[in-house]
Order: structure tokens, then sequence, then C-alpha cells
């Protein structure tokens, strides 16, 4: 078997033999008249008339004085038939090639050619090229079929070879980004507006994580590179925007796992004159309206359940399924049986302990797996919400909300504090928490307060991962799959 280095230096020879024939092996533009999707979907209405296509050779069989090429554009592939008869053009001024050229193209060269649909004697459907253009040189082999990239690794790292070579991974980013167009469209619908706030940021903060750090050198000081949006987002509302969301990329200096990436993007919305019941109604239409557009019903698979996504998603309490779930009573339970709990399930609490803490952190671990049909848990415990407003009847809940499907949460919102004196007092309980060695506790934001203290209307908001919601809606559980670039340790290293 060849060696890479040898192919490449094949592939090398027959480029320069194509410059001596005249051929430029890269050339600046062409015109491509038709995608090659249109002719085989409606092959009917094509079959007799001429065509000019063009794409990637993905196989190339030669028989004597007739090759038959499989071509392939984004939006499909059809054989060409190319005989020796049709193909006779002495000048390559315009990179036309006769017949004899073809012995210097290859599987992973770029093509253009214009000539009849027909269906061939086997019963494909075919053109039958009376001119062909050369487009473009690879001087690399392209793996042949999935088995070309069995390593893992290669896989993320070449992504570009995975995408190529295979149809699944590219499908997964296909729906990825017709589920970021579907959300901008339903959202534009309802009047909301896009924006753009600061990925570079002197203080990080809108949740609960740990930033990554870099240098302003312009201004000789330190900039944290966003791990949510919120806050700025908030600014603009009490600038007098009223309906507004960002898609935006966020960092977190944190570890990696089968769902979550240091790098990547989540969803924010806010509304003025709204509160969390409302933010609820619309994320749960929201995403009833992409699982309808991708699957073509309201019923999905998620991890191997059947999930229905149809009629009105129960709501209850965090301290209601923990009861359901876990048979603790969050009012009546004592320090020491929580204490034990946390020893029985292994579970940790950052920072300051406390009792509310605790139970979040058992519910999170024990009782979210739980939740496979779609159930919206409400009103956390304020200790764990900096950011969410505090309950109307419970002063120790927020107004909070999380949306479960599947035994994963897919949506985490709750009404917005508006008063400058409550975030506060919220954001000076992170301080002792980061004190007490809570190393994702919140930055106190000055500005951000005196920009509440200049008014803010009631509101209500919502963040979501669009990775993990993709990862949902795909049932593709690997994060890594579903980001068109996943970031890999440099082979240098």
């Amino acid at each position: 078997m060849s060696s890479l280095k040898e192919l490449r230096e094949a592939k090398l020879e027959k480029l320069h033999r194509l410059v001596d024939l005249g051929v430029d092996p890269y050339p600046p533009c062409n015109v491509r008249f038709q995608k090659i999707g249109q002719i085989t979907d409606n092959f009917a209405s094509f079959a007799g008339k001429t065509v000019s296509i063009a794409g990637r050779i993905r196989s190339f069989r030669g028989h004597g004085k007739v090759a038959f090429v499989d071509l392939a554009d984004y939006s499909g592939s059809i054989q060409l038939i190319l005989k020796a008869d049709n193909l006779a053009s002495p000048e390559h001024t315009t990179n036309l090639l006769d017949y004899r050229d073809l012995d210097h193209v290859e599987v992973g060269d770029f093509i253009c050619v214009t000539g009849s649909v027909l269906t061939s004697a086997s019963g494909e459907k075919s053109v039958e090229a009376t001119d062909l253009t050369f487009l473009g040189k690879a001087l690399r082999p392209i793996p042949g079929s999935w088995e070309g990239l069995k390593d893992v690794e290669e896989r993320y790292r070449l992504r570009y070879l995975d995408f190529l070579v295979n149809k699944g991974s590219r499908k997964v980013l296909d729906q990825r980004w017709m589920i970021l167009q579907e959300i901008r469209t339903f959202l534009w619908a309802e009047g909301f507006l896009e924006v753009e706030t600061p990925v570079l940021q002197p203080l990080y903060g809108g949740t609960n994580a740990k930033p990554f750090t870099t240098h302003f050198n312009s201004l000789d000081c330190d900039f944290y590179l966003r791990v949510a949006p919120e806050l700025y987002l908030k600014r603009l509302i009490v600038g007098g925007y009223e309906k507004i969301f960002e898609i935006a990329r966020n960092f977190r200096n944190e570890g990696i796992d089968h769902t979550h990436f240091p790098e990547f993007t989540m969803l924010e919305w806010y509304e003025a004159y709204s509160d969390y019941t409302r933010v609820m109604d619309l994320a749960e239409a929201l995403l009833k309206h992409l699982v309808h557009k991708i699957h073509g019903s309201l019923q999905l698979t998620v991890k191997g359940s059947q999930v229905d996504l149809s009629g009105n998603w129960p709501r209850i309490t965090v301290d209601q399924a923990l009861q359901e779930y876990l048979g603790v009573e969050w009012a009546s339970v004592s320090n020491e049986e929580v204490h034990a709990l946390q020893h029985k399930f292994g579970v940790a609490v950052r920072g300051t302990w406390s009792k509310d803490k605790a139970l979040f952190a058992l519910y999170d671990h024990e009782v979210t797996p739980k939740l496979v049909n779609p159930t919206w848990v409400i009103d956390y415990p304020s200790s764990v919400s900096p950011l969410a407003r505090s309950h109307r009847a419970q002063p120790a809940r927020a107004e909070r909300f999380e949306g479960y499907i599947g035994g994963v949460e897919i949506f985490d919102g709750w009404t917005e504090i508006a008063s400058g004196l409550e975030q506060r007092e919220r954001f000076e309980k992170e301080q002792k928490n980061m004190q007490d060695g809570d190393a994702e506790a919140m930055m106190l934001d000055e500005d951000f307060i005196e920009a509440l203290e200049y008014g803010c209307p009631p509101l209500g908001g919502i963040g979501f991962g669009i990775d993990r919601l993709v990862m949902f809606l795909t049932d593709t559980w690997a994060i890594k799959d579903v980001l068109s670039f996943p970031t890999l340790r440099p082979r240098r290293y």
C-alpha cells in the first residue's frame, strides 16, 4: 500500500502535467447553472435536456473509450458518462479537457460538465458529457468510506473529512443550522429583536461559572470572555428595548464531557412586562415548533425513550419533585438527614453549605434524570438563583423554572430582578460564597446595579444552550458531534 507521501507526490505529478497542457489547476471562478439535486429530484422534467453541473469526483471507473464518474455537490450526486467521441477538445485555454486528459483527473478533483440528461443502460440517472472543464486539483486522497476515518479523534480533528465521507455527521450539522434559522423565525414572529452584546467583558457575570481570562493590551487591563450575555442584555432593557434575544458564543473554563464544552452557543431572550409563567409558555411553544419542524409530529425519541410533547406540560415545584422522586420533605428534613443523603449519593456542595443548597444539589443529581416526560420544575431556592426575583408568595424561593425532557435540562429561566437593591443583596451573598471557596460564584457588578437603579420594567427571561438543544432534537448525545469544529489539544502537545 502506498504511503500518504507517495500518493501526494503522484497527485502533484498529475497537477504538473495539467499545467504543461495549459490547464489552470485552480481557476478563479465558474458559472454553474444547475445543482445536481435539482436534476435528480425532478428527473423527468430534465430528461433529454442539456445541463451544466459542477462538483467533486467521488468515484472514477474507466472502461476503454468510456468512463463513468460519480459527481457530487452539496445537493446530491449523479453519474457522468464520459465518451472519447464526445470529449475531443484540442485546446485548454478555458480548462476544457479531452478524453485523453482524463489520465490526470481523479477522485477528489473538481470538474464542471455540460451534457444531456438520460437514463443509462443499467437504469441509473446520468448526464452524458459533451464538455468537461477542470476546476480544482486535490493533493491528498479522500477516504473512500467511513472506514477511512476509524480513529475517533481524527474524526473531530479532520472534521471536514468527516462531513465529506459521513452523511450522518453532515446531517446533524444541517439540522443544527436549520434549528437556528427556525428559532430566529419564531422569535421574530413574536416581535423580538435580535441584538449583540460584548464578548470581552471587564467583569464576568450572568451565571455561576469559571471564566477564561485575557489581557486587553490597548487598555492595559484584564478582561474576561463572557460566560453569559445576560447582564448586558438587561442593560438594553433598561435602555428602552422591550423584547430582545441574542444567540451568543460563551466561554466557561470548566471541564469537558459528553454534554459540556468550554466554548458553546446559547440563546437568551428577555421580554419586558412579563414573568416566568409567560416565558415558560413561549419556550414550550418554541420547542413544539422545532420538534414538529424536524420530526413532523410532537413525538420523538430521547435516549431510547419515546416522548410526547403534546398537551400542556405539568408544572411542579422543586419541593414536590424532591418529595415525589426521592421521598424527602424539603421543609421538614433535618440538617443531619441532609448530610446523610449527601454521603449516600456522593453529592457535594461548593462554597458555603446550607440546607437549601445541599437539597438542590441532591435534586439536581438524583431527581432530574428521572424527569423523562416534559416537566416544568419551578420555585427554586433563592440561594441557588442569584439573578431570579424573589417569589411573590414565598420569600425563601425565587420565581425560577427549569424545563426537563428525557431526563435532560433543556430550559432555565426566571422572573428577573428589577430592583438594584435586591440585586446588590444577591451579589453580596455570592461574594461570601466566593470567599468560602466557590470558584464559580458571581462577581459583584456595580455597573449593572447602577443600570438597574435607573429603572427596569418587570421582566421575564430565559437562557438555554443551543448545543444541548440540538443534541436533544437529533438524539445525538456527544456534544462534539453537534459542533462543526470542536476544540482539541493541538498535535504538538
